[in-house]
């Protein structure tokens, strides 16, 4: 289920204390006391917008009192404010810079929220997937017995130690990948590339083993 509905995207605008920029990007770019306002407005957007989404997803933080709600709203405000500044030469105008940029607030709240769900759980790097039975298999490939023991053979098999325990922790044990990244010290790209590149031995493995088709080549590509 995605994060984002239709109803976020609809910055909640009414009544901010600063006054909204006729251009937020000029006005953000430029330094001076219009910048200053714009950022100060920026940020009173990103922290309601934040608010709004960690309640939202509050049931995943149970126990969590309402001051450290707020905490993490936050640090998710801030997180949000710096991915726009950083993005904002890449801002073209096809929607509103406000719709745009409330992306990036529920995107960092829900990240702030699994990094506050998980702060305290274990993450193991195992490699063993004989010793996970009950566990959902890799999705797309869960839902005949079959498959799912073909999937887990391909696993022992075709991939390297790393990509084994980077592929059950994010595929299997459902570690949120920026909790991963941050346990690992690396970063979410080395990580995509890292199943990327497991989902490709998986997927020539089965092909080979007969539990996948082979991919069709229209007529004309080489």
């Amino acid at each position: 289920m995605s994060l984002v509905s239709a109803d976020d995207l609809v910055p909640p605008q009414v009544g901010l204390s600063h006054p909204e920029p006729e251009d937020w990007v000029e006005a953000l770019s430029i330094p001076g006391p219009r910048q200053d306002h714009a950022m100060s407005s920026l940020h009173e957007m990103m922290l309601r917008a934040c608010r709004r989404q960690v309640r939202r997803m509050r049931s995943s933080l149970a126990g969590v009192g309402n001051e450290r709600l707020e905490e993490i709203a936050n640090q998710a405000a801030d997180e949000a404010m710096m991915a726009v500044l950083t993005k904002l030469p890449t801002f073209e105008g096809r929607s509103r810079f406000t719709t745009w940029a409330y992306k990036f607030a529920i995107l960092q709240s829900a990240t702030e929220v699994r990094r506050y769900a998980w702060r305290n759980r274990e993450v193991e790097l195992n490699d063993d997937t004989h010793v996970r039975e009950h566990a959902p298999s890799p999705a797309g490939y869960a839902e005949a017995t079959d498959l799912a023991s073909a999937v887990r053979c391909a696993i022992d098999e075709a991939l390297t130690p790393h990509q084994r325990r980077i592929t059950i922790a994010l595929l299997i044990d459902d570690v949120p990948i920026d909790v991963l990244a941050e346990r690992l010290g690396t970063n979410r790209n080395a990580l995509y590339k890292t199943v990327h590149d497991a989902r490709t031995r998986l997927r020539a493995h089965l092909i080979a083993s007969g539990h996948l088709a082979t991919p069709h080549l229209e007529a004309g590509t080489s």
